[in-house]
């Protein structure tokens, strides 16, 4: 499969809303129904296009990286903590899924109660090196002192 790739948010950046400031980002995949080997090249495509609209109606989520194999779909994303990873997946695999049945007969055959992806999901998230978190706690009160520690960033 070639990959498809939408860089939304190159780099994990902070973020704020009105009350919150997070930093939090997401490793997610699931399969298709049955690790059935339906995603093609056209049908990533399209995939891809379904996510496209699903961000158009969440403009706070930030899509990272999209890529397939014939049978799962990989996303690096991230989202306010005000949605669950659970919400996530589920606007994402329910949209793409109608999406699908209506634009491939072949699917919709395979498929005939319109549920083209598995019912679970894994994800992850995606952060620093844990040293340099530690590092970071440790020399938590020598930022009052005004002492530089970019270097532990670096």
């Amino acid at each position: 499969m070639g990959i498809a790739r939408m860089c939304y948010a190159v780099f994990m950046r902070i973020r704020r809303l009105n009350h919150c400031v997070y930093q939090v980002q997401y490793h997610i995949i699931w399969t298709t129904k049955y690790r059935r080997r339906i995603i093609k090249d056209y049908v990533q495509t399209e995939i891809v296009r379904s996510f496209y609209r699903t961000l158009k109606k969440y403009p706070d989520w930030y899509l990272s990286e999209v890529n397939t194999g014939s049978d799962h779909v990989h996303l690096m994303i991230e989202f306010p903590p005000k949605y669950s990873a659970a919400e996530v997946v589920q606007k994402f695999k329910a949209y793409s899924s109608a999406d699908l049945v209506k634009r491939f007969k072949f699917i919709r055959k395979l498929y005939t109660d319109s549920h083209v992806w598995s019912a679970g999901y894994f994800v992850s998230t995606i952060g620093f090196n844990e040293k340099v978190i530690k590092a970071y706690i440790q020399n938590q009160g020598q930022y009052d002192r005004g002492e530089d520690v970019t270097s532990e960033f670096s």
